[in-house]
This record gives structure tokens, C-alpha cells and sequence, in this order.
């Protein structure tokens, strides 16, 4: 695993976005030469597929909360299948 990879493996969510955001925001400004364009490109895809990953993880552990006769939270299930 790269430097870079191990970098972008211990984000959080959040700090993850905020970097692919300032990435996004810098390439569409257009003022960055060629070669960074393509590392900063490659940096934005890997933190893409990184917050992809932590959204799906997250998806896994969502539960829907059942709820009872009364309409106080009884227990949980699994999550619908779409």
C-alpha cells in the first residue's frame, strides 16, 4: 500500500469529502498544470472510492427501528433490501 493510500485509508468521511471537494473545486478553476491535474485527479478518485466504501459500510449497520403496539421502538431489523 502507497504512502498516499495509507494516508487516505485512516480519513474519516468527512475529512475525505473536504479534500475531494478542495480537489474538485482547484481542477475546475483550471490553473493547475497538466501533470499535478493528473496526480490531484488520481488523488480524487482514490478519496471517491474511499468515501464510497465508508458510505457503503455505514449502509450495512443501518437498521430500521420496529416498533411496537404502543409505538415506542420495540427492536430493530435488518435493513430493506432495495
Amino acid at each position: 500500500m502507497s504512502d498516499a493510500a495509507k494516508d487516505i485509508s485512516g480519513l474519516s468521511f468527512e475529512e475525505a469529502l473536504k479534500q475531494l471537494e478542495t480537489i474538485v473545486r482547484e481542477l475546475e478553476q483550471g490553473n493547475v498544470p497538466l501533470e499535478k491535474s493528473i496526480d490531484m485527479y488520481e488523488r480524487g478518485d482514490a478519496l471517491r472510492k474511499h468515501c464510497d466504501a465508508l458510505l457503503k459500510s455505514a449502509e450495512a449497520k443501518v437498521e430500521k427501528i420496529q416498533l411496537g403496539q404502543n409505538g415506542e421502538a420495540s427492536g430493530t431489523g435488518a435493513l430493506d433490501p432495495q
